[in-house]
């Protein structure tokens, strides 16, 4: 069992810093990536960034500059610290890993989804 504990959202003013946490957890053997999606009322879930094994990055060009991904791999934990945040930044953000379990191949994890509101 892997489980994905999200933590950090919350209603913010257009300006403001959110930083949002993921922490991956079970019996795990290796991490391949992590990352965050979001998804808005009547939207397309998009990536909002992820970090691979190697520590390569990629960001949606509507949050490059803004948003910076960050890991701690020694507990399997994802970051996002989100700067200068804007009212189309509203959404819910959902952590999503990409995992190998003990004994098992491959699979993609998300969390709970955390809700992050911009107001203007």
């Amino acid at each position: 069992q892997v489980q994905l504990v999200e933590s950090g959202g919350g209603l913010v003013q257009a300006g403001g810093s959110l930083r949002l946490s993921c922490a991956a957890s079970g019996r795990i053997f290796r991490v391949n990536a992590m990352g965050w999606y979001r998804q808005a009322p009547g939207k397309q879930r998009e990536l909002v960034a992820r970090i691979a094994r190697d520590g390569s990055t990629n960001y949606a060009d509507s949050v490059k500059g803004r948003f910076t991904i960050s890991r701690d791999s020694a507990k399997n934990t994802v970051y996002l610290q989100m700067n200068s945040l804007k009212p189309e930044d509203t959404a819910v953000y959902y952590c999503s890993a990409q995992i190998i379990p003990y004994g098992f191949t491959e699979n993609d994890y998300w969390g709970q989804g955390t809700q992050v509101t911009v107001s203007s």
